[in-house]
């Protein structure tokens, strides 16, 4: 083979070569449509078009104001009153929620617990939503209550496919979410998870939503788990960076340490995920322009490299055996929405939209190899082999032009769509000749392309 030649390619794609399905769960989210504003402004129409598979109800509360909707102390607010009484659930606003959300896509992972609670107060001051339960049980059988709601009909409910339910978010983020020590937190994970299983064997139940993959903290809870004779249905845990290598070594890590600590058939979930240089600017004051450029900048929260991060990490994924990841697009609007200050979609909608196209036109994956470290690349090809698509993510890339090797496709014509700082999926120019697909940038940095190939079905 050509040394020149090969390593002038950044990547190769063999469509000949099939592997398993895509796996649609990781494309999933914290968002949803709104019902707070709803007749002012609707979300729906913008949240069916990243298409979703999942979507978990984490922090509704906080971008639904005036609305009792997810969190356990709304549904039942007097927890000294019997949970075996529907009277005393208000279930009416989640209902909607959940009927809203499912109709426009997206199938419901459920969190028990609280949103996070940010009161501003002081760990030695009190806390209200983040408090631990009095009652373990007694807080116990209210979820059992809520869950019975949603699945069994319950208290005038449904029977909607909801298999995912997740306790509790972040315990070890204190106070905001729970204002006590990490070892409670164990006691009342195994009480509850153990009390919940029992009534309801057929659904996965899990946990803890840990801030980061910590084993010093993660292998006491599934120690205290094992003791108890219960197993976690999955294992959930969150990040926030700007590294996609990192973020896709997670998986396999906690495949790891679930497989060392007894537990090979926990799924394993990360439940919160986002591109995030620093926290400098988004939780800390700082000069007008420099906050803006830590937000709308190119390397900002809502810029291109958040975009194509995007698109890097959900590529990487493909390859590790991660079985369901949720994207932290929480509220539609904010640090962490869809649409810059002034109303327009962001960088970040349109990379969820584009991966959202990608994994609902052809389901079979095709074997791809990254061949430069910027490059992310994820293909797949339709049922007659007759037409492929191929997703490109430089992330941070220097090159102003990418030369991929293509097998498999000989013949094709191909169509081309370009992500970048300037351009949100427009048309862009892709020459394919002789097994090499040649994509140009218009600058180095990040860029992202979805490339359609076309060959006559006949």
């Amino acid at each position: 083979m050509n040394t020149i030649q090969e390593q002038s390619f950044c990547a190769e794609a063999d469509f000949c070569r099939v592997a398993e399905k895509l796996n649609v769960n990781h494309h999933s989210s914290n968002s949803a449509p709104n019902l707070s504003n709803r007749g002012i402004w609707d979300f729906t129409p913008d949240f069916r078009k990243m298409k979703f598979t999942w979507a978990r109800n984490h922090d509704w509360a906080l971008w639904n104001s005036g609305q009792r909707v997810v969190d356990t102390h709304f549904i039942f607010p007097l927890m000294h009153l019997d949970p075996a009484d529907p009277a005393n659930y208000y279930f009416d606003a989640t209902d909607e929620m959940l009927r809203m959300t499912q109709e426009a896509g997206s199938k419901v992972f459920y969190r028990l617990g609280t949103s996070i609670e940010h009161s501003g107060l002081k760990p030695e001051q009190k806390h209200f939503n983040s408090l631990p339960p009095a009652d373990y049980a007694q807080y116990a059988e209210v979820l059992a209550g809520i869950i019975r709601h949603y699945t069994r009909g319950w208290a005038n409910g449904f029977h909607f496919d909801m298999p995912y339910w997740e306790i509790w978010n972040e315990a070890e983020n204190d106070p905001t979410c729970w204002k006590g020590p990490y070892e409670e937190f164990i006691r009342f994970f195994v009480i509850v998870l153990k009390r919940l299983k029992a009534e309801f064997p057929e659904l996965k139940i899990g946990g803890p939503a840990a801030t980061s993959l910590r084993e010093d903290l993660l292998r006491p809870l599934l120690k205290a788990c094992r003791e108890a004779g219960i197993a976690p249905d999955f294992l959930s845990c969150h990040s926030y960076n700007c590294d996609p290598e990192k973020l896709i070594a997670k998986p396999r890590l906690m495949r790891k340490l679930l497989d060392e600590e007894g537990f090979p058939h926990c799924e394993t979930a990360i439940t919160e995920w986002h591109y995030l240089v620093s926290w400098e600017g988004i939780h800390r004051s700082m000069d007008k322009e420099k906050r803006r450029q830590a937000i709308e900048g190119p390397a900002g929260l809502y810029g291109i490299d958040s975009a194509v991060y995007n698109l890097a990490v959900l590529c990487g994924w493909q390859e590790t055996p991660l079985d369901l990841g949720f994207y932290y697009g929480a509220a539609p609007q904010g640090f962490w929405g869809y649409y810059q200050s002034y109303g327009e979609p962001n960088k970040n909608f349109h990379s969820m939209c584009l991966f959202g196209d990608f994994v609902h036109t052809h389901e079979t994956k095709v074997h791809t190899e990254k061949l430069a470290d910027s490059v992310y690349l994820l293909g797949s090809v339709s049922a007659n082999g007759k037409n492929g698509q191929l997703l490109v993510a430089d992330y941070r890339g220097k090159s102003e032009s990418l030369e991929i090797r293509i097998k498999g496709m000989d013949g094709a014509s191909v169509t081309a769509e370009l992500l970048d700082q300037e351009h949100d999926r427009t048309p862009a120019d892709a020459v394919f000749q002789d097994g090499k697909l040649t994509l140009r940038k218009n600058a180095a940095g990040s860029a992202a392309f979805l490339i359609g190939f076309h060959r006559d079905s006949n």
